[in-house]
């Protein structure tokens, strides 16, 4: 299951995994385009990207600076997800 974590102003959103078994988080990005959507996967901490459509190289580039800077919060609201809803619920 993915969780919204931000859309930007282009409409491209963001969205997070709980914290897997092996410690990572699947990021997928997406952005609405005529006929569909853009599209582009990465797992925190590392953020290599993968099932990428309709990206440029440029794009890539910003997204990986944007999951990065935003990595230890998309971290810590992964690890909250995982805990389970009552300690999300209580967590500001």
């Amino acid at each position: 299951m993915l969780w919204s974590y931000v859309q930007l102003d282009d409409g491209t959103q963001f969205a997070y995994s709980e914290t897997r078994e092996d410690g990572t988080v699947r990021v997928a990005v997406e952005r609405p385009v005529d006929f569909g959507f853009d599209h582009a996967e990465c797992f925190l901490p590392a953020v290599k990207w993968f099932n990428v459509e309709g990206f440029t190289a440029d794009d890539l580039n910003f997204l990986t600076e944007f999951v990065s800077s935003n990595a230890p919060f998309i971290l810590e609201l992964a690890e909250r997800q995982k805990a389970g809803p009552a300690v999300s619920a209580l967590a500001p």
